[in-house]
């Protein structure tokens, strides 16, 4: 429901007692909105008054903060997969690599990222640019900055960038929409990663995430190039665990830190014919019948930086090879 507040009452000297009513379920910080302002006036020379006109636009929403307090992350892997691994995904998958076919060729070539994982990205996110999100980007910054206190001072740092970002691409600010975290365009990038890896990719002057698949085939491409990606090497590989040492492996993370031969010597069953030179991390997921074992690649961690889950990398990975064996 669109609670009948808006950031005007946030500036206002005193709320109404009717305004007092429709306030939002977390308290509002007003000292913040006030701090930001100054802090936009100061650091990046807005106007402030423009400023207090366009939050005065700007809507509190109470489902984008019930809606960022239950992710789809919290989920088991067996309930998460049916989500994303879906025939849907892979017919429509198959569809926008045929439709995009030399543009992805293209950004695979520049960037060293394969097509199937580019496609997968994309279908994971929006299926395909076609659920892009329905809030408008300002009222999901605007809410969680100043009404959502777990991650206020994240969410003040996305409202900076997409200020910015709409400053620099002369955007709209009003008229952006995207998820109720704030994420936009057909790969849903948050403003931060809009203004360092969005890209003009078909030269026309224009970085269009929300309509044009070369910008977003190619922005998604850089991305994950500039976190690392590494042509040629694997992802994940599921194993078999024996013993009681490879437990010690899965406290320290997803991040890869363990070379195969370590792995072994844990009690890691791994492939006989894994390069000596992998580093890779050990991660237990929750199947349908019980946990699985699969060891992460640099890749795979790589794919976390996109969505910091090893739920979601491994929901790209398994629906980009499910794309890629029908192709």
């Amino acid at each position: 429901m669109l609670l009948r507040c808006t950031l005007l009452l946030l500036l206002a000297a005193a709320a109404s007692a009717a305004a007092a009513t429709a306030a939002p379920p977390a308290r509002v910080d007003r000292k913040a909105v006030y701090e930001f302002i100054d802090e936009m006036a100061r650091r990046h020379q807005f106007e402030p008054e423009a400023l207090k006109s366009l939050f005065t636009q700007a809507r509190l929403r109470r489902e984008i903060v019930e809606a960022i307090s239950r992710p789809a992350e919290a989920k088991p892997w067996h309930e998460y997969r049916p989500i994303f691994v879906t025939r849907q995904r892979i017919e429509g998958g198959l569809r926008f690599w045929r439709e995009n076919a030399a543009v992805l060729e293209r950004a695979a070539r520049e960037y060293g990222v394969p097509e199937r994982i580019i496609v997968a990205i994309i279908g994971v996110e929006t299926l395909y640019g076609k659920r892009q999100g329905r809030y408008r980007v300002l009222d999901s910054l605007a809410t969680l900055a100043f009404a959502y206190p777990p991650r206020s001072r994240f969410f003040r740092s996305e409202l900076e960038h997409y200020l910015l970002m709409t400053r620099e691409e002369n955007m709209d600010p009003l008229a952006q929409r995207g998820s109720y975290a704030g994420a936009m365009g057909m790969p849903q990038f948050i403003s931060s990663s809009f203004r360092r890896y969005a890209v003009d990719f078909d030269g026309d002057g224009r970085r269009d995430l929300w309509n044009n698949p070369a910008d977003a085939i190619g922005s998604v491409a850089n991305y994950f190039k500039r976190h690392g990606w590494r042509p040629g090497e694997p992802v994940a590989v599921r194993v078999q665990v024996r013993g009681e040492g490879w437990r010690e492996l899965l406290a320290a993370g997803i991040r890869p830190r363990f070379s195969p031969a370590e792995l072994h010597a844990a009690g890691v069953v791994l492939p006989e014919d894994t390069p000596p030179e992998l580093r890779g991390a050990l991660l237990e997921l929750q199947g349908p019948g019980g946990p699985e074992y699969w060891v992460g690649w640099r890749n795979f961690y790589v794919i976390t930086r996109y969505n910091h889950s090893k739920l979601y990398a491994m929901a790209v990975h398994q629906l980009s090879q499910a794309i890629a064996a029908r192709r």
